[in-house]
C-alpha cells in the first residue's frame, strides 16, 4: 500500500477489507433505502446509501478511524486540515480514542461544522479562505508540535477506510449496476472504485465550482483548480489526491459536472420527499440523475451515496 518513504502505491481490495475489520466496532453500518420511482420522478428506482447517518455526519469517520487505529500516535496527538467534514471525523475519532486533536479549517467552512468541531473537543484554528490555505497552516504547525498529521484524502489508510462504504454497498445490494458518488479530494471515490473493480460502474460527480477530478482526468494528471460555490466547504479540494486520481485512471472512472443550483435543488428534494437533511456537497451525486447529466438505461440498478449531512437545517425550509 505504501513504502517506507511514504510513496503511494495502489490501494488494493485487501487494504479495504482489512480496514473494514479494523474499524468495524467503531463505525456505523449505514442503511440503504430503495426510494422507488415516484420519489424523484425518474424512470429507474434509486437506492440511497445514507452515509449522512455515519458518526460525525459523513463517511469520513471511516478513514479517520482507520488512520488513527493503524498508526502509532505521539503524545502531541493528531492534527488535520479540513473544509469541515474530515476535521469532524478526526475530532470524533480522537475523542473516542482519548487522543488530542488540533484542526485547521478555512474561513469558507460552515459555521455549523466549526461549532461542532469545538463541541467534540478539538482545538480549532480558522485560517485562510480555502482548504489549501488551512492545509499549509497545519503543516507548519505539525512541524512545531510533532503531532501525527491525518490527511483529508491522500493517505493510504484514509482512502482504504473510505472504501468500506463501497464494500457495504456490494454486500447489501450485490446486483447494482452503477454507483454515483460526489468527489472532493478523491478519497471516497479512490477507495470505492478499488472495491467495485468492475462489479459495478462508478461515476464521480462534482460541481462546476469544485472540478478537481474532472480537470485532472482531462489533463491526464492532478492540476490546481479554482474552487468556489455552495459545495466548496465539503468538496473544495484545489487539487485531487494522487491516490484517488490513480485509482480513477486505472479503473476508467467517468466524471460529471452539475451546477450549484442543481445540487441545491437535489438537496431541497431530499428534504421535501424523504426528510433527509443533506449538505450541498452531499446532494451532488443525486443531482446528476435529476438533471439528466447521467441517464440510466431501462432497468439499470443505480445507487447514490449521500455522503454528508453537516448542514444548517434552517436553510432547508
Amino acid at each position: 500500500m505504501v513504502d517506507g518513504d511514504g510513496a503511494a502505491d495502489v490501494i488494493t481490495p485487501d487494504d479495504v477489507r482489512e480496514a473494514a475489520a479494523r474499524i468495524g466496532p467503531r463505525v456505523r453500518r449505514t442503511p440503504m433505502i430503495d426510494t422507488g420511482r415516484e420519489t424523484f420522478g425518474l424512470e429507474n428506482s434509486v437506492t440511497l446509501k445514507l452515509e449522512l447517518l455515519q458518526h460525525s455526519g459523513s463517511f469520513k469517520a471511516r478513514g479517520a478511524f482507520n488512520q488513527l487505529l493503524s498508526a502509532e500516535l505521539p503524545p502531541a496527538g493528531v492534527i488535520a486540515a479540513s473544509g469541515g467534514n474530515h476535521g469532524l471525523a478526526v475530532a470524533y475519532a480522537a475523542r473516542s480514542l482519548a487522543v488530542r486533536a488540533e484542526v485547521f479549517v478555512p474561513e469558507s467552512s460552515s459555521p455549523v461544522k466549526v461549532a461542532r468541531l469545538r463541541e467534540l473537543g478539538a482545538e480549532v484554528h480558522v485560517t485562510g479562505h480555502f482548504y489549501a490555505d488551512a492545509l499549509a497552516a497545519s503543516i507548519e504547525r505539525q512541524a512545531q508540535t510533532g503531532a501525527f498529521a491525518v490527511h483529508a484524502y491522500d493517505a493510504p489508510a484514509v482512502v482504504a477506510g473510505q472504501g468500506t462504504v463501497a464494500l457495504e454497498i456490494l454486500q447489501d445490494e450485490p446486483g447494482l449496476d452503477t454507483v454515483l458518488v460526489a468527489v472532493g479530494g478523491g478519497g471516497l471515490i479512490g477507495g470505492a472504485v478499488t472495491v467495485l473493480d468492475g462489479r459495478a460502474r462508478l461515476i464521480g460527480v462534482e460541481t462546476d465550482g469544485t472540478p478537481a477530478l474532472h480537470e485532472a482526468l482531462a489533463a491526464g494528471r492532478p492540476v490546481d483548480v479554482t474552487v468556489s460555490g455552495a459545495a466548496a466547504d465539503s468538496l473544495g479540494a484545489r487539487r485531487v489526491g494522487e491516490l484517488g486520481f490513480m485509482a480513477c485512471l486505472t479503473h476508467h472512472v467517468t466524471s460529471l459536472l452539475v451546477s450549484d443550483e442543481d445540487a441545491l435543488a437535489a438537496r431541497r428534494l431530499l428534504w421535501e420527499e424523504l426528510r433527509l437533511a443533506v449538505e450541498p456537497g452531499g446532494a451532488v451525486a443525486l443531482a446528476a440523475l435529476l438533471t439528466g447529466a447521467y441517464v440510466p438505461v431501462p432497468h439499470e440498478r443505480v445507487a447514490v451515496v449521500l455522503c454528508g449531512g453537516n448542514t444548517d437545517v434552517t436553510t432547508l425550509a
